[in-house]
């Protein structure tokens, strides 16, 4: 069902033939720009990857992979959820070295997403990791590094606003502003965590909510985390105030990755300590997996914040519900 909402009286500022022009500029101009900021190499990356390989991102641990049978092979495969799991592998395999890191295109299909003006089945986004050292695993270190994503994203918008004129308007906040969870809670306690994002993000512009999946004071989560990729105390969300959909808009879910402690520790909290027993688990508690940091950063995301897009159909070829597509057609919004 969709929860599709479009603002009253608005238009896209492009056009269809110029947003497109503008999508492949922003797709090169900031994979390079994110490249050279975080010292990352591109890799290609899987679609799918074997069931029971432990591979594949569980995300909230309640959404279902698109699987299917391999018949070659007699076994299924799923489609990736995201790489998360797969770069740290992949470092270890490749030989990078600590300050090297990779980034890949990573598309996914997550069938369980509600339909918004935010969320598709489809899933595109820029995956990167990259090696770092035990004295890396610091708040410091996590909040350096977003301030590089931030300033790629800032830097990409004022060449594209050189580019296109019609973009003058789109303005970002460059210097984030950072938050715990809990003390985003203890800010707004009568809020919902959503609403808490909303109120916190729209007074400061760019966000950065750290320290997501553990448990609160309240008794609540501030948002779901898989326990075995993020350590849930060295983690965040890079968040950009959309002015035309008056919201938050989540960018990116980074964070320094778990250690063995990290993953023995969060595994017991979230009630599933027998995935210490998965392949990927083993190397990692056995010490062959190197320690790492890295996220998710939204291409379509990226594009509608950029060209100052309402629905993510603008940007980006999926499906949508029928009430989707007649509310964007009255709108006179054309879906790729």
């Amino acid at each position: 069902m969709s929860k599709t909402s479009i603002p009253k009286n608005y238009h896209d500022l492009l056009g269809l033939y110029d947003t497109q022009r503008a999508i492949g500029i922003i797709k090169t101009i900031f994979q390079e720009k994110l490249c050279a900021a975080l010292h990352l190499k591109r890799v290609t990356a899987p679609l799918f990857v074997l069931n029971g390989s432990g591979l594949n991102d569980d995300l909230n641990g309640v959404e279902r992979p698109v699987s299917f049978d391999v018949p070659c092979l007699d076994e299924r495969a799923e489609v990736v959820h995201s790489l998360a799991k797969w770069k740290r592998y992949a470092l270890a395999e490749y030989g990078f070295r600590p300050g090297q890191g990779l980034v890949t295109d990573m598309n996914a299909i997550r069938r369980d997403e509600e339909l918004d003006n935010l969320h598709s089945i489809y899933v595109d986004q820029w995956d990167w990791e990259k090696v770092i050292t035990a004295k890396d695993r610091t708040l410091p270190f996590l909040q350096e590094t977003v301030r590089d994503i931030v300033d790629a994203v800032c830097s990409t918008a004022d060449e594209l606003r050189w580019k296109f004129p019609e973009l003058k308007a789109i303005r970002l906040t460059r210097e984030p502003t950072f938050i715990t969870t809990q003390e985003l809670e203890d800010l707004y306690p009568d809020l919902t965590p959503k609403e808490r994002e909303n109120a916190f993000t729209r007074a400061h512009g760019t966000v950065c909510i750290m320290q997501i999946g553990g448990q609160l004071k309240s008794g609540i989560r501030h948002d779901g985390r898989a326990p075995d990729y993020d350590d849930w105390t060295l983690n965040c969300d890079i968040l950009f105030w959309h002015k035309p959909l008056d919201c938050a808009l989540e960018l990116s879910s980074m964070g320094i990755r778990v250690d063995a402690d990290a993953l023995r520790r969060q595994l017991d909290a979230a009630g599933c300590p027998q995935r210490a027993e998965l392949p990927f688990h083993k190397l990692l508690l056995d010490g062959t997996l190197p320690l790492t940091m890295g996220g998710g950063i939204g291409q379509s995301r990226l594009c509608m914040l950029l060209l100052g897009s309402v629905h993510i159909g603008e940007v980006q070829a999926s499906v949508w519900d029928k009430a989707t597509r007649e509310a964007c057609a009255k709108a006179g919004i054309p879906l790729l």
